[in-house]
């Protein structure tokens, strides 16, 4: 995974994209912020909306399902 920070107010989460979420025309983007014990997702075309936050154990349970690292 690459990570692309995207700009943002300094009190914000660094968010970054997953170089696995782009379609190739930039359309299909999610990000991805980290704190200590939790990581936020949301979707860039939307960043003022709604956010999913996990707890950190459960998003690295997911991510090789995502990524079809699970076989």
């Amino acid at each position: 995974m690459i990570h692309k920070p995207s700009a943002g107010p300094t009190s914000e989460p660094k968010w970054f994209k997953s170089s696995y979420s782009d379609s190739g025309d930039g359309q299909d983007c999610v990000e991805v912020a980290t704190a200590p014990g939790t990581v936020h997702v949301r979707d860039s075309k939307h960043p003022e909306g709604p956010r999913l936050g996990f707890m950190s154990t459960t998003w690295a349970d997911f991510v090789p399902y995502a990524t079809d690292d699970h076989r």
